[in-house]
């Protein structure tokens, strides 16, 4: 009869321990848990919450500067040259001049054709790495159009048209297909496909003034030959 009084007495002992124990543990819980906007971090100026799967874990967002530096227009006189190449020079010094330029693959007179029908000569060659074709055309036995055509994986169109607005400032004329820039003797344009031509004006007035004339005299012709009806 003792023992049993012991043991119950010994039983009701650990139950009230383990009681006591558990009751602790939850307190300590729920005093360590912060309430939701108390307490919990808080993603800092400048910075955005993290993604799902990473609660309160901030990343730095970075947006950069859309605006660049300004571009600045020189006042540079309008070139008639290209390295040694330029308008006005004579066919010999052309196949000359490319002969002995490593940027051009010029084959010599395989290059060169005579227009009879306006006694013009044209000459066109390959180039090398910038520069993917090269175009002169003489009249009267003188350059007045050299075009330059460039390779597109080398050399952009926008870092040439850079390049001459700080050298010669803002075209005179702008459109998808062209940027010119010209004064009385010189016309420099930007073309598409990647291409930059100059041409000597004075060669250039003089043809576009034969042309009408030459029309001008095919409208006689053709009212002169209505008349005879």
């Amino acid at each position: 009869m003792k023992q049993r009084i012991n043991c119950l007495i010994i039983l009701m002992v650990f139950l009230f321990l383990s009681l006591s124990v558990f009751s602790q543990g939850t307190s300590a819980q729920t005093q360590g848990t912060p309430a939701q906007g108390q307490g919990a971090a808080q993603p800092q100026a400048g910075q955005v919450q993290g993604e799902p799967g990473f609660p309160g874990e901030p990343w730095d967002v970075f947006i950069p500067s859309r605006t660049g530096p300004a571009i600045v227009p020189g006042s540079q006189e309008l070139p008639r040259s290209f390295r040694e190449l330029h308008l006005e020079m004579s066919l010999e010094e052309l196949k000359d001049t490319l002969s002995a330029d490593s940027l051009f693959s010029f084959r010599g007179d395989r290059d060169v054709s005579f227009l009879p029908a306006r006694e013009e000569n044209l000459v066109e060659t390959t180039g090398l790495s910038f520069i993917r074709r090269a175009f002169f055309q003489l009249r009267s036995g003188k350059v007045f159009i050299m075009a330059f055509t460039m390779d597109p994986r080398m050399v952009d169109h926008y870092s040439v048209f850079v390049s001459l607005i700080k050298k010669y400032g803002e075209p005179v004329s702008l459109n998808p297909q062209e940027a010119v820039w010209e004064n009385d003797t010189t016309r420099v344009s930007l073309e598409r496909p990647l291409t930059v031509k100059y041409i000597d004006m004075n060669t250039f007035k003089a043809i576009m003034g034969e042309a009408k004339a030459g029309e001008a005299a095919e409208m006689r012709r053709r009212e002169g030959f209505l008349n005879e009806f």
